[in-house]
């Protein structure tokens, strides 16, 4: 199975996204949907018209999405509250405001802390049944 990354940030105006190890596939669009959609295409579009497939494209292919953390923050800050995100992450609020306004860069150890926290709410979700 080949592995594709792929990392998406929001622009001026739109989302755009490219594949981080393969040169020349990306894509843009109005919304984080759009622009993932518009990046398989490319993927599909790539593969149709070249006549060298790399590894990655070949047989059953996985995504691994990647956002920088402002892309990340205001995509879904209709979904969490700087509240939520600071009980989740144990960041401070107005830190996490400057980084979803681009007023700072999160080192490593504070992506790391957005990261784990989302990754177990999801685990979390996962386990829930209704």
């Amino acid at each position: 199975m080949g592995k594709i990354i792929v990392t998406i940030e929001k622009g001026k105006d739109l989302y755009g996204a490219w594949a981080d190890n393969l040169p020349g596939i990306y894509a843009d669009g109005q919304t984080v949907k759009e622009t993932k959609e518009n990046i398989l295409y490319a993927i599909e579009l790539y593969k149709k018209h070249n006549k060298i497939i790399p590894e990655e494209l070949a047989g059953n292919i996985e995504i691994e999405w990647k956002f920088d953390i402002q892309s990340l923050l205001q995509f879904y800050s209709t979904i969490f509250t700087n509240a939520a995100l600071e009980r989740m992450t144990g960041i401070n609020q107005k830190q996490l405001w400057k980084y979803a306004n681009g007023l700072s860069k999160p080192r490593d150890i504070q992506k790391r802390k957005i990261e784990d926290a989302l990754h177990t709410l999801g685990n979390e979700l996962l386990s829930v049944s209704l």
